[in-house]
């Protein structure tokens, strides 16, 4: 396979689940503030999702010396043309990256993202509005959701159902990992919160915008302890949105797609990602410290991905700043 269209596949991948990802992310927050009612201040509940993406300095170029309102933000992660990782730039790139593979495509997947396309600029013409927020991110959910359906049910298997698959599972690792992150370090204001109504909402929330919280309460009965939070979102083989899944996903399509060389960079790399997991308990990453685990991860799926820019594809893509 020629590496542009390699490229193209994985972008496109990772451009979707991106725009997905980021919607659920501000539609979870937007239901948190009806939910959690006063316990934080607007700038206190938008900044964690800057940190996830990266985006705290074009923010602040964007809207220099202002207050972090949630207007800005769903202005900013929604439509910013600036902003690298807004929806609708995600959105535009996936579809760009779409047409230059439209022959390694089905038609069902091409017609699924440019309408998705076409739906959301012709939305986003004007200023997204608060009320009409949600029913816009629950759009992009349903859209990027859709194309993953056609996508499984259309799609040739093959190297590019690979290059499709490790796009996808390296974004979603990565902003599993960004999520689980930040909300362990930036969301929790006092630590004398921990066990209270503000520490539950935080931790439903997480879940939710990884879309397992239904999940988590059918295996754990104790509450939402963190220990047993971290479990679920990292180790948990069977929930698709945990760093083990999207490993082993990843791995599996490295493996179907077959190394270029011998001593190929991206054999490594993944194996470390999987060497990581294999050997780590919940207990020891609360011991050694949630944050250092978090960071040591995006390190080696940052590694990964200029592995496979090496490796497969002409040029290596900017990544995204870690969250700190």
């Amino acid at each position: 396979m020629l590496s542009r269209i390699a490229d193209s596949l994985y972008w496109m991948s990772r451009y979707l689940e991106r725009a997905g990802n980021t919607a659920r992310l501000i539609e979870i927050n937007l239901l948190y503030l009806l939910e959690a009612e006063d316990a934080l201040s607007p700038a206190a509940q938008w900044r964690p999702l800057l940190s996830i993406n990266g985006s705290e300095d074009a923010f602040a170029q964007c809207y220099p010396g202002a207050e972090i309102t949630a207007h800005k933000m769903i202005q900013f992660m929604t439509q910013e043309r600036t902003n690298p990782n807004a929806i609708r730039t995600s959105l535009r790139l996936a579809r760009e990256n779409a047409r230059v593979v439209r022959d390694r495509i089905s038609k069902e997947m091409w017609e699924a993202l440019n309408e998705l396309w076409l739906q959301m600029d012709r939305q986003l013409q004007s200023p997204l509005l608060p009320e009409r927020a949600a029913a816009v991110y629950a759009q992009v959910r349903n859209g990027v959701a859709r194309f993953d359906g056609v996508t499984s049910n259309t799609m040739m298997r093959g190297e590019g159902w690979g290059f499709y698959l490790l796009g996808t599972f390296l974004e979603r690792a990565d902003m599993t990992a960004r999520i689980l992150d930040v909300k362990y370090h930036l969301l929790l204001p006092d630590l004398t919160m921990v066990g209270s109504p503000l520490d539950y909402y935080q931790w439903a929330a997480l879940l939710r915008s990884l879309a397992g919280f239904e999940a988590f309460r059918r295996k754990y009965h104790a509450g939402l302890r963190p220990i047993d939070v971290g479990e679920f979102v990292i180790f948990e083989r069977d929930f698709p949105r945990s760093l083990r899944f999207s490993v082993d996903r990843m791995h599996g399509a490295l493996q179907d797609i077959g190394a270029p060389a011998p001593d190929s960079p991206s054999t490594p790399a993944i194996a470390a990602l999987v060497d990581r997991l294999d050997h780590t308990t919940p207990e020891h990453v609360f011991k050694q410290g949630l944050h250092e685990f978090l960071q040591d991860f995006l390190e080696l799926v940052s590694n990964l991905h200029a592995a496979l820019a090496m490796d497969y594809f002409e040029a290596q893509v900017t990544e995204r700043p870690c969250a700190t």
